[in-house]
């Protein structure tokens, strides 16, 4: 629904230019300015002196593109104007495309920018005035940070321009606008200190209550990122209050699908904080509103996040939630299918994979669980290929070996044998560039040996060797003593070995 707001002086002009078009005043609704706030949204209209305007869409309804300052307030102009705002580009064209082809340009430029449809910077122009001149540099950084392929991509020059709209923004409320574009490029780009300066000196008291909780919501963003474990405490204490101020502020405006990603956020703190009941409701909360609000793919965003909360938890002594983490990560998989996003679809077939390995059932049902499993590692490992993506397929592959560790003993094949496999090919990827997970695969390989059947009573020297190398190996590549107590551990049995053969 979009809203005008106008003086009463307006609102007979306003109500004959839109009852030009049938029907169109149950999508438009004109309210008295000096009555009622305008939201400070992209389906909001001013109308100031006989001009058309617009507030800034701190709602994010549309791109952050700015359109001009004041455009005169006639039929073609205000008929372009709704029916662009309402994606209906062909009507707005039909108004302007003798009226003011200028400015269907501008209201273009959005609809592309929705639709991802390339835009050259040399195609925006300005008319020479201090507002047109922030513009041009603001609108500038947006088409060169929206619009840009990872072929042309200019990270200097768009901040360039960011930096020279927040030079010449014409008051503090610009500013605060395009700093916050600004910071959410620096957090694209990793770089979520550079984020969080930017942000913080925009301190301003005369910034509306709308523009202070989305530079929240940002800050929040770029701390997130910051997030490393061993976690910060303080940063997390930060965090929540923080989010929890801004989801407020959000259920207040009714500003759902937001308020349902925040909620997804304060879930992932709080389940790093091993406050696990807690992320749960949040999670839930989410997915109820994102199915509400019609949002599938977020809603299956949501129901993935839900599925590792709960197989987090059940890994931390409660194995009644591997059930309803399975049923999670089922869901999520009616929304990431192989064939509309299968590099999430390979996610989730791993996570069930795992899952489907350690979940506690009953003898009979652990062969029947193995071969889930096995199929689950098989369709992620389809997708994570050695050649595309090495560091992924070595993750996958050091988890089917254990894996392999795991399942009930097999009647033609030898578990350990295949498990040997799995690891080799995730040690052939996880080199000493990679000192911790090429740690823990050759502890893994270790603990696997000496379970493999040599096939006769004689000792199998070479195994012995390798065995060797590895746990050797170990000590070289960290420092953490649990580790490397572990190897000192297996070549102890070794040597213990050694002797008893000599």
């Amino acid at each position: 629904m979009l809203s005008i707001f106008a003086t009463t002086e307006y609102h007979k002009q306003l109500k004959q230019i839109i009852g030009k078009e049938d029907r169109l005043d149950e999508l438009v609704n004109i309210i008295d300015i000096l009555e009622k706030r305008p939201v400070p949204s992209a389906n909001s209209i001013l109308i100031k002196k006989g001009e058309i305007a617009f507030p800034i869409d701190w709602y994010n309804m549309q791109p952050p593109f700015i359109l001009p300052e004041e455009i005169e307030l006639n039929e073609a102009n205000l008929l372009g104007i709704v029916f662009s705002k309402l994606n209906n580009f062909e009507k707005a064209y039909f108004y302007l495309k003798k009226q003011n082809p200028s400015l269907f340009k501008e209201l273009d430029f959005i609809n592309r920018l929705q639709q991802g449809i390339p835009i050259g910077t040399d195609e925006l122009a300005s008319h020479y005035s201090p507002f047109e001149e922030y513009r041009l540099m603001h609108n500038q950084a947006i088409l060169r940070h929206y619009t840009a392929t990872p072929e042309n991509f200019d990270a200097d020059k768009t901040v360039y321009f960011y930096e020279e709209a927040v030079k010449c923004a014409p008051n503090e409320e610009y500013r605060a606008y395009t700093s916050r574009q600004l910071a959410l490029l620096f957090i694209d780009l990793q770089q979520a200190q550079k984020a969080v300066r930017v942000l913080e000196s925009l301190h301003s008291p005369d910034l509306s209550k709308e523009a202070k909780n989305e530079i929240k919501q940002a800050v929040s963003q770029a701390w997130m990122q910051q997030l490393t474990v061993p976690y910060d405490t303080g940063l997390l204490k930060k965090l929540k209050n923080t989010l929890w101020e801004v989801l407020q502020f959000y259920e207040q405006a009714n500003r759902n699908a937001e308020a349902g990603l925040l909620l997804l956020d304060a879930a992932h703190i709080a389940n790093i904080s091993e406050s696990f009941s807690e992320s749960l409701g949040y999670a839930t909360r989410a997915i109820n509103i994102f199915e509400e609000e019609g949002l599938e793919e977020l809603a299956g965003n949501a129901h993935l996040r839900k599925g590792t909360l709960l197989y987090t938890w059940a890994q931390n002594g409660n194995p009644q939630f591997f059930k309803p983490a399975v049923e999670s990560y089922q869901k999520a998989l009616k929304i990431f299918t192989k064939e509309s996003a299968p590099n999430v679809f390979a996610d989730i077939q791993h996570h069930l994979a795992v899952i489907f390995t350690d979940m506690p059932t009953d003898t009979k049902k652990k062969g029947l669980w193995a071969g889930v499993a096995v199929s689950s590692f098989n369709e992620a490992l389809e997708f994570y290929t050695k050649e595309k993506y090495p560091y992924e397929y070595a993750m996958i592959c050091n988890n089917y070996g254990n894996a392999f560790t795991k399942f009930p003993k097999a009647v033609l094949s030898d578990n350990f044998e295949k498990a040997l496999f799995y690891y080799q090919e995730s040690l052939n990827i996880r080199t000493a560039a990679y000192p911790y997970e090429r740690a823990i695969t050759l502890l893994n390989f270790l603990e696997a040996s000496w379970n493999v059947s040599n096939g006769s009573g004689d000792f199998n020297e070479e195994r012995y060797l390798d065995m060797v190398e590895k746990a050797e190996e170990v000590k070289t590549l960290v420092n953490e003593k649990d580790m490397i107590a572990e190897a000192e551990k297996h070549l102890a049995l070794l040597n213990d070995l050694k002797q008893a053969v000599t």
